[in-house]
Protein backbone atom coordinates (compact mmCIF):
# COMPACT_ATOMS: atom_id res chain seq x y z
CA UNK A 1 0.00 0.00 0.00
CA UNK A 2 3.29 2.59 0.78
CA UNK A 3 4.36 1.63 -2.21
CA UNK A 4 1.48 2.90 -4.38
CA UNK A 5 1.21 5.77 -2.13
CA UNK A 6 5.00 6.86 -2.97
CA UNK A 7 4.15 5.63 -6.91
CA UNK A 8 0.89 7.83 -7.02
CA UNK A 9 2.82 10.94 -5.04
CA UNK A 10 6.28 10.77 -7.34
CA UNK A 11 3.75 10.35 -10.41
CA UNK A 12 1.78 13.93 -9.05
CA UNK A 13 4.65 15.74 -8.36
CA UNK A 14 6.20 15.11 -11.75
CA UNK A 15 3.33 15.80 -13.82
CA UNK A 16 3.21 19.20 -11.78
CA UNK A 17 7.20 19.42 -12.61
CA UNK A 18 6.83 18.88 -16.40
CA UNK A 19 4.09 21.22 -16.36
CA UNK A 20 6.19 23.58 -14.36
CA UNK A 21 9.26 23.14 -16.90
CA UNK A 22 7.04 24.01 -20.04
CA UNK A 23 5.70 26.77 -18.38
CA UNK A 24 9.36 27.97 -17.68
CA UNK A 25 10.46 27.46 -21.15
CA UNK A 26 7.36 29.80 -22.74
CA UNK A 27 7.81 32.35 -20.19
CA UNK A 28 11.92 32.10 -21.06
CA UNK A 29 10.93 32.16 -24.78
CA UNK A 30 8.95 35.56 -24.73
CA UNK A 31 11.12 37.45 -21.92
CA UNK A 32 14.51 36.52 -24.18
CA UNK A 33 12.62 38.31 -27.30
CA UNK A 34 11.47 41.04 -24.96
CA UNK A 35 14.69 41.69 -23.21
CA UNK A 36 17.50 40.15 -23.59
CA UNK A 37 17.43 39.67 -27.48
CA UNK A 38 16.97 43.88 -28.22
CA UNK A 39 20.04 44.33 -26.64
CA UNK A 40 22.25 41.91 -28.65
CA UNK A 41 20.56 43.55 -31.94
CA UNK A 42 21.99 46.93 -30.89
CA UNK A 43 25.30 45.28 -29.93
CA UNK A 44 27.63 46.24 -32.45
CA UNK A 45 28.89 43.71 -34.99
CA UNK A 46 27.94 42.24 -38.63
CA UNK A 47 24.71 40.44 -39.19
CA UNK A 48 26.83 36.98 -38.69
CA UNK A 49 28.16 38.13 -35.47
CA UNK A 50 25.00 38.87 -34.13
CA UNK A 51 23.60 35.58 -35.16
CA UNK A 52 26.39 34.03 -32.96
CA UNK A 53 25.30 36.23 -29.83
CA UNK A 54 21.84 35.03 -30.71
CA UNK A 55 23.05 31.03 -30.91
CA UNK A 56 25.38 31.01 -27.49
CA UNK A 57 22.69 32.75 -25.88
CA UNK A 58 19.79 30.01 -26.96
CA UNK A 59 22.69 27.39 -26.12
CA UNK A 60 23.02 28.49 -22.54
CA UNK A 61 18.91 29.30 -21.76
CA UNK A 62 18.71 25.81 -23.11
CA UNK A 63 21.11 24.64 -20.94
CA UNK A 64 19.67 25.94 -17.80
CA UNK A 65 16.48 24.69 -18.93
CA UNK A 66 17.85 21.18 -19.42
CA UNK A 67 18.79 21.49 -16.00
CA UNK A 68 16.08 22.27 -14.73
CA UNK A 69 14.37 19.57 -15.64
CA UNK A 70 16.67 17.64 -14.07
CA UNK A 71 16.56 18.73 -10.61
CA UNK A 72 13.08 18.92 -11.01
CA UNK A 73 13.51 14.79 -11.46
CA UNK A 74 11.09 15.43 -14.81
CA UNK A 75 14.21 13.17 -16.76
CA UNK A 76 18.17 12.48 -16.75
CA UNK A 77 20.33 12.31 -19.12
CA UNK A 78 23.68 11.18 -20.95
CA UNK A 79 26.02 12.04 -23.17
CA UNK A 80 28.47 9.76 -25.32
CA UNK A 81 31.22 11.37 -27.83
CA UNK A 82 30.49 15.02 -26.73
CA UNK A 83 33.94 16.06 -28.01
CA UNK A 84 33.03 15.22 -31.46
CA UNK A 85 30.67 18.60 -31.82
CA UNK A 86 31.04 22.13 -31.99
CA UNK A 87 33.29 22.05 -34.81
CA UNK A 88 33.17 24.71 -37.52
CA UNK A 89 31.66 23.81 -41.08
CA UNK A 90 29.87 20.84 -38.97
CA UNK A 91 26.48 19.34 -40.28
CA UNK A 92 24.79 17.22 -37.50
CA UNK A 93 22.89 15.08 -38.36
CA UNK A 94 19.78 13.09 -35.62
CA UNK A 95 17.01 11.16 -35.69
CA UNK A 96 14.24 12.98 -33.85
CA UNK A 97 12.31 10.62 -30.87
CA UNK A 98 10.95 13.57 -28.07
CA UNK A 99 10.00 17.17 -28.65
CA UNK A 100 13.21 18.14 -26.15
CA UNK A 101 15.71 17.21 -28.54
CA UNK A 102 16.28 20.01 -30.39
CA UNK A 103 16.81 21.56 -27.12
CA UNK A 104 18.77 18.91 -25.73
CA UNK A 105 20.96 19.64 -28.96
CA UNK A 106 21.27 23.09 -28.75
CA UNK A 107 22.11 23.00 -24.97
CA UNK A 108 25.59 20.89 -25.82
CA UNK A 109 26.44 23.10 -28.64
CA UNK A 110 27.39 26.59 -28.39
CA UNK A 111 26.38 27.75 -31.39
CA UNK A 112 24.59 26.14 -34.39
CA UNK A 113 21.83 27.06 -36.39
CA UNK A 114 18.88 24.75 -37.82
CA UNK A 115 15.72 24.44 -39.45
CA UNK A 116 12.24 25.55 -37.85
CA UNK A 117 9.26 25.32 -39.29
CA UNK A 118 7.33 28.14 -40.96
CA UNK A 119 4.73 27.97 -38.42
CA UNK A 120 7.05 28.57 -35.88
CA UNK A 121 7.57 32.41 -36.80
CA UNK A 122 4.49 32.50 -35.41
CA UNK A 123 5.08 31.65 -31.83
CA UNK A 124 5.19 34.18 -28.97
CA UNK A 125 8.20 31.27 -27.11
CA UNK A 126 9.92 30.73 -29.69
CA UNK A 127 9.52 34.02 -32.44
CA UNK A 128 12.64 36.02 -30.53
CA UNK A 129 15.07 32.80 -30.85
CA UNK A 130 14.44 32.18 -34.29
CA UNK A 131 15.00 36.01 -35.59
CA UNK A 132 18.03 37.09 -33.93
CA UNK A 133 19.81 33.82 -34.23
CA UNK A 134 19.30 33.29 -37.77
CA UNK A 135 17.62 30.18 -37.92
CA UNK A 136 15.99 28.80 -41.13
CA UNK A 137 12.63 28.52 -42.54
CA UNK A 138 11.66 25.25 -43.97
CA UNK A 139 8.79 27.54 -45.81
CA UNK A 140 10.63 26.89 -49.03
CA UNK A 141 12.87 24.12 -50.13
CA UNK A 142 15.21 25.54 -52.84
CA UNK A 143 15.72 28.65 -50.37
CA UNK A 144 16.36 26.41 -46.82
CA UNK A 145 19.31 24.36 -49.01
CA UNK A 146 21.29 27.28 -50.74
CA UNK A 147 20.55 29.21 -47.15
CA UNK A 148 22.16 25.94 -44.99
CA UNK A 149 24.43 25.56 -47.36
CA UNK A 150 25.85 29.16 -47.15
CA UNK A 151 25.48 29.08 -43.51
CA UNK A 152 28.13 25.91 -43.60
CA UNK A 153 30.49 27.14 -45.93
CA UNK A 154 30.59 30.32 -43.67
CA UNK A 155 32.18 28.01 -41.25
CA UNK A 156 28.83 27.97 -39.21
CA UNK A 157 27.53 24.45 -37.46
CA UNK A 158 24.03 23.18 -38.52
CA UNK A 159 21.22 20.80 -36.48
CA UNK A 160 19.09 18.97 -39.17
CA UNK A 161 16.72 16.17 -38.49
CA UNK A 162 16.42 14.44 -41.67
CA UNK A 163 12.69 12.65 -40.62
CA UNK A 164 11.30 16.51 -40.69
CA UNK A 165 9.53 16.04 -37.65
CA UNK A 166 9.23 13.27 -34.76
CA UNK A 167 9.20 9.51 -35.43
CA UNK A 168 6.58 7.52 -35.11
CA UNK A 169 7.34 4.72 -32.33
CA UNK A 170 7.19 1.51 -34.19
CA UNK A 171 7.20 2.89 -37.56
CA UNK A 172 10.44 2.67 -40.18
CA UNK A 173 12.14 5.54 -40.71
CA UNK A 174 11.35 7.99 -43.80
CA UNK A 175 14.32 10.32 -44.04
CA UNK A 176 13.73 13.36 -46.53
CA UNK A 177 16.62 14.80 -49.04
CA UNK A 178 17.27 17.84 -48.07
CA UNK A 179 20.18 17.17 -45.34
CA UNK A 180 21.79 14.81 -47.45
CA UNK A 181 21.69 17.86 -50.71
CA UNK A 182 23.10 20.48 -48.09
CA UNK A 183 26.12 18.40 -47.30
CA UNK A 184 26.97 17.76 -51.07
CA UNK A 185 26.23 20.92 -51.80
CA UNK A 186 27.77 22.66 -48.96
CA UNK A 187 30.97 19.96 -48.96
CA UNK A 188 30.42 20.09 -45.25
CA UNK A 189 31.86 17.99 -41.92
CA UNK A 190 28.64 15.77 -41.67
CA UNK A 191 28.42 14.32 -37.95
CA UNK A 192 25.42 11.63 -36.67
CA UNK A 193 23.78 11.93 -33.21
CA UNK A 194 21.98 8.83 -32.41
CA UNK A 195 18.84 9.83 -29.65
CA UNK A 196 17.03 7.77 -27.87
CA UNK A 197 14.60 8.31 -25.12
CA UNK A 198 13.67 5.92 -22.61
CA UNK A 199 10.87 5.40 -21.56
CA UNK A 200 9.52 6.63 -24.92
CA UNK A 201 7.59 10.31 -24.22
CA UNK A 202 6.97 13.68 -25.92
CA UNK A 203 6.25 11.60 -28.85
CA UNK A 204 4.64 13.23 -32.50
CA UNK A 205 1.36 11.52 -31.28
CA UNK A 206 1.69 12.34 -27.04
CA UNK A 207 0.88 15.34 -25.60
CA UNK A 208 2.90 17.34 -22.74
CA UNK A 209 1.13 15.70 -19.91
CA UNK A 210 0.90 11.81 -20.81
CA UNK A 211 4.24 11.26 -18.90
CA UNK A 212 5.70 7.75 -18.59
CA UNK A 213 5.46 6.14 -15.35
CA UNK A 214 9.16 6.81 -14.32
CA UNK A 215 12.15 9.70 -15.51
CA UNK A 216 12.71 9.66 -18.74
CA UNK A 217 16.37 8.96 -19.63
CA UNK A 218 17.55 11.08 -22.82
CA UNK A 219 20.66 9.38 -24.09
CA UNK A 220 22.62 10.94 -27.03
CA UNK A 221 25.66 9.15 -28.67
CA UNK A 222 27.71 10.83 -30.94
CA UNK A 223 29.04 8.81 -34.02
CA UNK A 224 31.92 9.49 -36.10
CA UNK A 225 31.95 11.51 -39.29
CA UNK A 226 30.77 9.98 -42.34
CA UNK A 227 32.89 10.49 -45.65
CA UNK A 228 31.70 11.88 -47.79
CA UNK A 229 33.96 11.42 -50.97
CA UNK A 230 32.21 8.26 -52.19
CA UNK A 231 29.10 10.13 -52.49
CA UNK A 232 30.79 12.86 -54.10
CA UNK A 233 32.22 11.23 -56.84
CA UNK A 234 28.70 9.93 -57.60
CA UNK A 235 26.86 11.62 -61.10
CA UNK A 236 24.72 13.11 -61.69
CA UNK A 237 24.03 15.17 -57.90
CA UNK A 238 20.40 13.60 -57.89
CA UNK A 239 21.92 9.89 -57.71
CA UNK A 240 24.23 11.16 -54.96
CA UNK A 241 22.14 12.91 -52.72
CA UNK A 242 19.63 9.58 -52.88
CA UNK A 243 22.54 7.36 -51.85
CA UNK A 244 23.59 9.17 -49.36
CA UNK A 245 19.75 9.42 -47.74
CA UNK A 246 19.37 5.63 -47.90
CA UNK A 247 22.62 5.82 -46.01
CA UNK A 248 21.57 7.57 -43.67
CA UNK A 249 18.16 6.48 -43.14
CA UNK A 250 19.86 2.64 -42.87
CA UNK A 251 22.69 3.62 -40.31
CA UNK A 252 19.98 5.18 -38.14
CA UNK A 253 18.12 2.06 -38.60
CA UNK A 254 20.70 0.04 -37.63
CA UNK A 255 21.73 2.31 -34.43
CA UNK A 256 17.74 1.81 -32.97
CA UNK A 257 17.83 -1.73 -33.81
CA UNK A 258 20.89 -2.30 -31.79
CA UNK A 259 19.28 -0.15 -28.94
CA UNK A 260 16.16 -1.98 -29.15
CA UNK A 261 18.55 -5.81 -29.21
CA UNK A 262 20.64 -4.45 -26.62
CA UNK A 263 18.41 -2.12 -24.23
CA UNK A 264 20.39 0.17 -23.61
Amino acid sequence: MANILIKKIDFGWRLLATAISFTSFGIGGVMLWLLVFPLLAIWPGNRAQKAGRAQYTVHLSFYVFIGLMHRLGVMTYEVIGLEKLNRPRQLIVANHPTLVDVVFLLSRIKQANCIVKASLWHNPAMRGPILNAGYISNADSETMINDCATWLQNGGAMIIFPEGTRSVPGQAYRFQRGAAAIALQADSIITPVTLTCMPSTLTKTQAWYQIPQQRFHLRMIVGDDIQLQPFRELQPRSIAVRRLTQYLQDYFTQQRERHERDGN
